[in-house]
Formats: structure tokens, sequence, C-alpha cells
């Protein structure tokens, strides 16, 4: 990896800020992004990234001061790479992750009016229930993929239920949620994978969020009638849900996934966790910010302002390493430690401030539920082979888990 580190800032930017010759989209960082995060987090607290024209932060503070500033530092020209005043999106924006107040105000209203913590309680039961027993079951099998056996099986279970979605076609889901993320990188190999395999898969979404298609006693059917009550159009109806289906089982999916393999590769945390189930909260609130599902998001400098001293001209994007702010050794103990007795709380795994993700207490819920049925219903759990990354532009986790499981009943 090509970390090579110059002083010299670019003509067009005033001040003096370390330039980096570093690709955080190529094959090699998104495998092992942790020498590049620590580069960056060395080099300065803010840092201008050669390849890609853009600023970058990767430090704790200043990724949370720009994630934490959203009039100054906007959402609605984008959250990828791309530019949304000067470049047409490829789809309609979401109405909450592509948009600032007072629109993103009034969606995100729309939505904690259904989805809220006396919500989550009710629903508690069932997922906990569901999640025993596909535990129970693959851990009956012994040697499982922990991947497709269990960390995509079960949201995909749990998750479209709730929604209300068809059970024909669910598998539509992950590529969707791929090329999402993918989409805001730059148009490189990955970007184009994903925009052909995730194609397919667009009609089956546009259809299960048109108004009367999901289940009417489901959680998109009542987006639908909060939303109409609210004067949004049935298209804008139809893009609420939407945002849900593009981020609301990949970055479950791959935060259930990374607990997995974090507590067998690390045996003394999942015996911790054996003598206390309750800790499942905690080891997956750690699992976030010990391998972030989302690595990095993008804003776009709504006016000439500065971070951390350095001029930040209007118009410039500002590349934020979510997952290096939550390695940070200036805010976190011997942060590249896995430890489910952490207080975790305070990562930017979900984001921070009025774009935190809306799904994220959906995502505790299905990844306490599942690290709890494996507390209880597992005896040890291994690794059984080498894990293969699944490469994304903006996502990080597994495409494959080989483990062997001990049930606790064996």
């Amino acid at each position: 990896m090509n970390n090579k580190v110059s002083t010299t800032a670019p003509p067009e930017i005033s001040g003096s800020i370390p330039c980096l010759d570093l690709d955080p989209f190529s094959d090699e960082f998104l495998i092992n992004p942790y020498e590049g995060h620590a580069t960056m987090r060395v080099a300065g607290p803010v840092v201008w990234l050669e390849r890609y024209g853009v600023f970058a932060v990767a430090r704790y503070a200043e990724v949370s001061a720009v994630l934490s500033d959203h009039s100054t530092f906007v959402s609605s020209r984008g959250v990828g790479l791309s530019d949304f005043a000067k470049d047409k999106p490829w789809r309609p924006p979401s109405l909450l992750l592509e948009a600032d107040p007072p629109e993103h105000t009034e969606a995100r209203a729309v939505v904690s009016k259904i989805l809220n913590p006396k919500l989550l309680r009710s629903m508690k039961e069932e997922f906990q229930a569901q999640a025993d027993a596909v535990v129970a079951e693959v851990a009956a099998k012994g040697e499982i993929d922990g991947v497709k056996d269990l960390a995509e099986r079960y949201p995909l279970q749990v998750f479209p239920d709730w929604v209300g979605l068809d059970r024909d076609g669910r598998e539509n889901l992950l590529p969707y949620g791929s090329m999402v993320f993918n989409t805001f990188g730059p148009v490189n190999e990955l970007y184009s994978m994903a925009l052909e395999r995730g194609s397919a898969a667009v009609p089956w979404i546009t259809e299960q969020c048109q108004p009367g298609r999901p289940d009417p006693d489901g959680f998109g059917a009542q987006i639908h009638r909060e939303a109409a009550a609210a004067g949004y159009s049935e298209d804008d109806q139809a893009r609420l849900l939407r945002s849900f289906l593009s981020a609301g089982v990949d970055t479950t999916v791959h935060g259930i996934g990374s607990a997995m393999q974090a507590l067998a590769e690390h045996p003394a945390q999942f015996e911790a966790l054996k003598a206390d189930p309750k800790k499942a909260r905690a080891a997956f609130e750690e699992t976030i910010r010990y391998a972030s599902p989302v690595q990095t998001f993008f804003r776009t400098a709504n006016g000439d302002t500065e971070i951390a001293g350095v001029a930040i001209p209007e118009g410039s994007k500002i590349l934020m390493f979510l997952a290096s702010a939550n390695r940070d050794p200036r805010q976190w103990e011997e942060p590249n430690s896995f430890d489910i007795t952490r207080r975790a709380g305070g990562h930017v795994g979900f984001g921070f401030g009025v774009h935190a993700c809306l799904g994220q207490m959906l995502a505790r819920l299905e990844g306490e539920c599942v690290l709890n049925a494996l507390a209880r219903l597992v005896k040890k759990i291994e690794p059984a082979g080498e894990a293969k990354i699944q490469l994304n532009n903006t996502l990080r986790g597994l495409d494959y888990l080989p483990l062997r499981l001990t049930p606790s009943t064996s």
C-alpha cells in the first residue's frame, strides 16, 4: 500500500495540509484499511487525498464535528463522491439520507412516529424466538458458513416480515443494498459490477415500495399511511420506504457476521458473553465500533468554512472515515482490541447528529437477539477456515465465514 505523505498542499487549496497518495477505494485498502487509517490519523486532523481531490478526516474529533454540523456539511448534495449540485444522481435522492432540514426533519418525523423504542420493545420477544430457532438449527450442523447460514439468513427472515414484503424475491434486497452503497464511491470496477447486479433487483424493490403493496399490518404500510397523512405524494411515500429497503439489511448482515468472527477469534470474549447473555447488546455495540460495517460517508461543504483550522472552500467534498474514528487512540483505550465490556457508546458506526441512522434501533435489536441466542445455545464457536471479505466502496463485511459451532447440549 502506498501511503506516501507530502506536506505540500495543492495550489487551489489555501494553507498547507498533508497530501496523501492513498486510494481508499482500492481492493488492497478495502481488505485491510487499518494501516491507511493510522496513516491519515497521524498525518493530521484533515488530509488531502490527491487521487480523488477530496478532503478527508479520520480522527474521531473531526469526524464527529463534520457529522454534527449538518448545515455547513450537507447531505443533500450526496453522501457519496458525486456532487448532486453538479452531477445528476442515478436515482431520485433519498428523502432521509440525502436531504437536509427542513425536508429531512419532516421526513424523519413521519418515520419516527412509527419506529420508536416502544415498538422495538414489542417486537423483541418474536425477534428473539426467531433468532433462537435459527441459531439452534445452524449449531446442530456443526460446520457452517456464518454469513449465508446465519448473518444473512436471520435478517432476510425477520426484516422483510416486519416490513410486510412478499416472500418471493427477498433475495433482491442484498444486491440492491450493495448497489446503493457501492455507488457512493468512485466509478470503479466495484461500482460498475454492483450496478449491473443490482439493476436486476430494481423492479422488485420498486414494486414492493408502492402504496397498497406491503402487507397492511406491516411497517411498510404504516409508512404509507403516516406519509399520506403528512401530505406526501405516492411517489414520495415509496421513496421513504425505499430508504429502509436500501440500508435495512446489508449493514445488519455485516454487523452480525463481524460479531461472530470476532467472538470466534476471541474465545475469552465469547466466554464472557456466555457467562452473561445480557451482554449481547454491548457485544454488538463493540462490534460496530471495532469492525464498522459502514466505513465511510461523504459530506459537501455548503459554503467556505474550516475544519481544525484548515480552510475548506465551498463545494468541497469531505470524506469521513467512520471506521477510523472508531479506532482512534485519542478517543479509545486499546482501540484495536475487541472487548465486550468496553463502554462503546459514542462510536460513530451509525452516524451522528440529525442524520444518525434511523434504523439503528432495529439493527441493534437484530444483533442483540442473535448474539443472545449464540450465548445461550452454543458452547463453543471456532474458526474453521479463512474468512473472505466482501468488497464494497462503502461497507466492510464478510462474503464467507467458515465456523465450527458446538451446541450447548452436546
